[in-house]
């Protein structure tokens, strides 16, 4: 006889808890998975404490057979998404299950409904919570740890997804791989730069790492090119102050100033590209699990990170071009800056990679750049997005009170 399966929105303590510890099962013979710190993962699920639902609402389920988790999802609605892209639709994320159609798709159904119940048009995902966040499916390049910030899962997600009734590829999201030692040796390469320092020159492009004396106030100027930087790119949030003020604060915990450039234009700032270590590194090593304090695991990534460093590559999160300045070479002019300087700094810090991702599959302007400079493919995101019966009425705020569910 068959258990039944049940799935059932998060009500209790107990059922939070399973929510948040499930992956810990779920990968727990992974080589590639690098769990995060348990303070993160209850930081981005509360939505009393994580910015983000300030202008989100939603609810989490469990999916059990026979009293065991076998799969997590979140269905949610970002109002601010909705705003900013001129959309009525919902999302799904922190999908998680085990390679089980029946399973994935009870998932799927539940917040479907949830979404249908709401008068939404689609649902969209995985996000946890935005294009900001962890967001899509990985359909390719498995044969390594993802970079900080960026989702893993395991191969047979995409076979679900794709079988599951109704839902289908929206968008591809691209990740590109560096190798930073001898950068500047290819030919290739050689050309792109003389192409960029001419144009530089030409239109009075200059880039310059971050002050690390004054890290407070080039943060700021980071935020306001941010704020003014805001595109109608597929998918694309601007970060709510709250959130991006929450960004800077944690970024700065791992700032390294030589990774952070300002790019001006005749003197006026233009642009500008984030770059971090990538801790993944140092997490995977420490390997973080719910019942362990987290004060010891992190000793251990400051070990990993600090003392005898496991953090060969970085990554490229954020970047930002004021409109005035695009199509101009700002951003060429940027990654040129970042992998010399990478390329200097890498036999002193052991950094044999960068990471640039994610780039939409359709801006192609940006996947010309990379590629001009020797950038490959080697990891790629999708999103699937299931049509719903269009609403009678326009969707309207849930009355359900969202309070802390930090267990």
């Amino acid at each position: 006889m068959v258990d039944a399966l049940m799935v059932t929105k998060v009500a209790s303590k107990a059922d939070y808890r399973a929510f948040l510890t499930f992956p810990w099962t779920l990968y727990r013979t992974s080589p590639y998975w690098v769990p995060p710190l348990m303070s993160m993962q209850k930081h981005r699920f509360d939505r009393a404490k994580n910015p983000s639902w300030q202008h989100m609402e939603g609810d989490y389920f469990l999916a059990r057979r026979g009293g065991q988790v076998v799969g997590t999802i979140a269905a949610f609605v970002n109002h601010r998404h909705n705003e900013f892209q001129n959309e009525n639709i919902a999302f799904f994320g922190a999908f998680e299950v085990i390679d089980d159609q029946a399973v994935a798709e009870a998932l799927l159904g539940a917040a479907v409904e949830w979404a249908k119940q709401r008068g939404y048009t689609a649902l969209r995902g995985p996000a946890t919570f935005s294009t900001n966040d962890e967001c899509g499916v990985l359909v390719e390049g498995f044969e390594d740890t993802p970079a900080v910030l960026m989702p893993y899962n395991r191969p047979y997600y995409e076979r679900l997804l794709e079988r599951a009734p109704g839902f289908a590829k929206v968008m591809d999201l691209i990740c590109y791989n560096f190798t930073t030692q001898g950068f500047a040796t290819s030919p290739k390469v050689q050309q792109a730069i003389r192409v960029t320092r001419r144009n530089n020159e030409r239109r009075q492009i200059r880039v310059r790492v971050l002050d690390g004396d004054a890290v407070k106030s080039e943060l700021e100027t980071l935020k306001d090119i941010y704020n003014q930087a805001w595109d109608r790119n597929w998918g694309f949030v601007p970060l709510s102050d709250p959130e991006l003020d929450e960004m800077v604060k944690d970024l700065g915990q791992f700032l390294d100033p030589r990774l952070t450039f300002f790019a001006e234009v005749g003197g006026e700032p233009a642009g500008f590209m984030l770059g971090i270590p990538d801790l993944n590194g140092a997490l995977q090593r420490a390997y973080p699990r719910p019942n362990v304090p987290e004060p010891l695991t992190l000793l251990k990534v400051l070990w990993h990170w600090k003392v005898r460093s496991k953090i060969t590559r970085i990554r490229v999160p954020l970047m930002g071009v004021k409109k005035a300045y695009r199509n101009m070479g700002v951003e060429a002019a940027m990654i040129v800056e970042l992998l010399n300087q990478v390329d200097v700094l890498s036999s002193k810090m052991g950094w044999e990679r960068a990471d640039a991702g994610w780039v939409l599959e359709t801006n192609d302007d940006m996947n010309h750049i990379v590629e001009a400079l020797n950038g490959e493919p080697y990891k790629r995101f999708r999103f699937y997005e299931r049509a719903l019966a269009s609403a009678s009425a326009p969707a309207v705020s849930s009355s359900e009170p969202r309070g802390n569910e930090d267990a």
